[in-house]
């Protein structure tokens, strides 16, 4: 599987961020790319920058919706799985922070709500998104099992466990990462390669890059192999495609000398009465 992590810069308005989104996937089709990732809200200003300003609940829209319905037809013409990130209104009144997993031929397979809801200095998200309802979702793509973790979901060695056992192979990780996030940036790469080797995957972070409001996102897109190494590494600060050739079968030889999910023992994890 041919990876590609889309380091992405907001145009300025949705209606330029997503032609430069169609053109980018033109480009890492021709790559040989079996599968692109955009940033957590890629297409538009991050607007949770903003504290408890509902003028933004107007930028939702349903999944699909336009704009899932142009990356699927972008999708079938590349022939490329696609995996974007939207501001989800799924009913009235309920929005979630949603990454929509669309095949090489432009079906829609699933969608991936973001379970952990941040709330900090740029990141006001609770006061737009519900926590996620859908679970952990493992899509079955033409290139092989994909799961997600929506940007603060990462933080959570269980979400990643839970795809692994579910049977990824991939685990995207659509993200908008900035400077004002000073201890994540400490810990940027090492959670996610703890996350690859402790189950066994690879996982791939795509970030945001450039200034945006008040915050700079940082790029530094990645993608991490089941044995926790770094396959490959985008730069700083600007827009970079960044493509990495994964080997799926080094997930079976990884797990046949690290066999960490065979080891797992659920009957001692489980809530104790007398704690």
């Amino acid at each position: 599987m041919k990876v590609a992590c889309a380091q992405f810069c907001h145009e300025g308005d949705r209606a330029a961020s997503l032609d430069k989104a169609i053109e980018w996937m033109a480009r890492a089709a021709d790559q040989g790319a079996d599968l692109i990732v955009f940033p957590e809200l890629a297409f538009d200003f991050f607007f949770p920058q903003v504290r408890a300003d509902a003028r933004y609940f107007d930028w939702g829209e349903p999944i699909p919706g336009p704009t899932t319905e142009r990356f699927q037809a972008a999708a079938a013409h590349h022939k490329i799985v696609t995996v974007i990130n939207v501001f989800e209104r799924a009913a009235p009144g309920r929005y979630y922070d949603a990454s929509p997993v669309i095949d090489a031929d432009g079906t829609l397979l699933g969608v991936s709500r973001m379970l952990h809801i941040a709330e900090e200095p740029g990141y006001n998200e609770k006061f737009y998104y519900w926590p996620g309802d859908t679970g952990w979702p493992v899509h079955q793509t033409k290139v092989g099992r994909v799961g997600v973790a929506i940007c603060y979901d990462r933080h959570y060695p269980e979400h990643f466990r839970a795809l692994a056992l579910d049977g990824a192979e991939l685990v995207v990780v659509p993200t908008a990462t900035s400077t004002s996030a000073e201890a994540f940036m400490d810990v940027w790469e090492i959670e996610i390669q703890a996350a690859a080797v402790a189950n066994q995957i690879f996982v791939a972070v795509a970030n945001r890059a450039g200034i945006d409001g008040e915050l700079d996102f940082f790029g530094r897109s990645f993608i991490a192999g089941p044995r926790g190494e770094v396959v490959a590494r985008a730069g700083a600060d600007k827009e970079e495609l960044l493509l990495a050739e994964l080997d799926l079968a080094s997930l079976e030889e990884a797990r046949r000398h690290l066999p960490f999910l065979r080891d797992l023992r659920y009957d001692l994890y489980g809530p104790r009465q007398d704690r």
